[in-house]
């Protein structure tokens, strides 16, 4: 439950407060060392080695995957609830159905519609495809950068001398 509302604290903060979007990614592999050391400490995993990396690999993992279906899920937001709304000394209302055609409407009208042609986006439909193959991507970005945050964690603990005390002898 920490790594999950780290996840959605993270994603709702740099996405949509700041919107500086690659805060998002800065603070993915952060937030992952930061759960993967919490995840043996809590749990006072020192040994066997296989177990740290399994407690950390977890929670690193759901984490980054909480983490990256709330930001894609915001990203969503913006662009299937689009409506064209622009105040009136910005131009007005856009003249476009709400979701991705208002979208690439707006793009357009920002001067972006040269690199989308660059890109092979003559329209809304081809512009919609590109977003659902580029957010694909940033899940698994995410949910990555996550988990080797925490298996960073585990490493520097496995590597370590448990502290006198951390480990039951063994008969």
């Amino acid at each position: 439950m920490v790594g999950l509302g780290m996840a959605v604290t993270i994603a709702i903060s740099f996405a949509l407060v700041v919107a500086v979007q690659s805060l998002v990614f800065i603070s993915a592999p952060v937030a992952g060392a930061i759960i993967g050391f919490y995840a043996n400490h809590k749990s006072d995993r020192w040994r066997p080695r296989w177990r740290l990396f399994a407690n950390a690999g977890f929670a690193g993992f759901v984490t980054g995957l909480s983490l990256a279906l709330m930001y894609v899920g915001i990203r969503l937001l913006f662009i299937y609830a689009d409506s064209g709304y622009r105040p009136e000394p910005m131009g007005g209302q856009l003249d476009c159905s709400m979701g991705p055609d208002c979208y690439y409407a707006r793009l357009v009208d920002e001067g972006e519609g040269g690199s989308l042609a660059a890109e092979g986006i003559a329209d809304a439909a081809a512009l919609e495809r590109a977003i659902w193959i580029e957010l694909g991507e940033w899940l698994v970005i995410l949910t990555g950068l996550s988990l080797t945050g925490a298996l960073a964690a585990a490493t520097w603990r496995a590597v370590r001398t448990p502290p006198a005390g951390a480990m039951p002898h063994s008969p």
